[in-house]
């Protein structure tokens, strides 16, 4: 080959390769939407968000890499969902994070293609989100912070901390989809355990200060607070207790944080982890329809004496070492 015609192919090859390597389709990076009902400003919201992005990593998840995260956050409006769960199908993400019974009704209402993994959702198939734990069916599964004793517990360590409670008022938000059910729970378990119950609807921060006329009427012994009533007040609701001299226990700790006596509930922090590995099995090519919903497996009883010494109340020896964090 003439020395021209050699530097002429030699030039046309590495010129092709380049424009070879670029006709190369690239790997498409899977995408995927979470939705939370708080603020990324909100130290709670980001902590959580984190966890699920830990769970992520573990599994070998690096965003920029080999997987995206398309947050959006309802800012305590639960008005938005709709609008930030259409966002998310507009833009064909592969798998739906929705946080809450609301926040996964709205993402279910919106797709029923795009596989969703629920997280921290009270109750799954009594709030119609799917056909049962075993077989959700649909495009809809994930973690349920539902237990099957939950409620009980909580009457069980008031009436252990107040012996001599009988009455006691219940918060609740009939617009959480969960709350309701709940209720009946709460309502078949109490009188085996000698409690009649006060119930007090909380749907917004107005229903506090009705609610605190209420119990100052009725005068109950005791205060229980349903997830989903405190998520935009919980500071409130823990200094309407200490203003009425309530003993009260709420399901998470973000609630003793807020200046609550106790709480007993899932660790949902291990919730917002585990839901990556639902994540992790739909992007490797699972259905929805065949994954049950999980179960919290961990749980933790958090007692604050600070809370308990504002309300004059002794907690029983056997009650404290029982906890799994006591708050001094």
């Amino acid at each position: 080959m003439e020395r021209r015609t050699f530097l002429a192919t030699l030039a046309g090859g590495l010129l092709a390769a380049p424009l070879a390597a670029e006709a190369q389709p690239r790997e498409k990076v899977p995408r995927v939407g979470y939705l939370s009902p708080g603020s990324p400003s909100e130290p709670l919201r980001r902590r959580r968000f984190e966890a699920f992005r830990q769970g992520l990593r573990e599994l070998g998840y690096v965003e920029g890499q080999n997987i995206a995260i398309e947050s959006r956050w309802a800012e305590g409006n639960y008005d938005r969902y709709p609008a930030l769960a259409a966002d998310l199908v507009r833009l064909k993400v592969d798998v739906i994070v929705p946080v809450g019974g609301a926040a996964t009704q709205a993402a279910q209402q919106a797709t029923r293609t795009i596989p969703i993994v629920m997280s921290v959702v009270i109750d799954p198939v009594g709030s119609g989100l799917v056909a049962s734990l075993a077989r959700p069916g649909g495009n809809v599964t994930g973690l349920t912070i539902m237990a099957s004793d939950l409620v009980g517990k909580q009457l069980e360590l008031l009436k252990e901390v107040v012996p001599s409670v009988s009455r006691v008022a219940v918060l609740w938000n009939p617009n959480n989809p969960a709350n309701p059910v709940t209720l009946k729970e709460t309502q078949a378990v109490a009188p085996a355990l000698g409690v009649t119950l006060l119930s007090l609807e909380v749907k917004g921060a107005e229903d506090i200060d009705t609610a605190l006329t209420a119990i100052t009427k009725e005068r109950p012994g005791a205060l229980i607070v349903f997830g989903g009533v405190v998520t935009a007040h919980a500071r409130r609701i823990a200094e309407l207790a200490v203003k009425s001299r309530l003993p009260a226990i709420y399901t998470s700790r973000e609630d003793i944080d807020a200046g609550g006596l106790m709480s007993y509930g899932p660790n949902v922090d291990d919730l917002y982890r585990r839901t990556a590995t639902y994540v992790d099995k739909i992007l490797k090519g699972a259905k929805p329809a065949d994954l049950p919903v999980e179960q919290p497996t961990k749980f933790e009883f958090i007692i604050n004496l600070k809370a308990a010494k504002q309300i004059g109340l002794t907690i029983p020896p056997n009650v404290l070492a029982r906890a799994d964090k006591v708050i001094r």
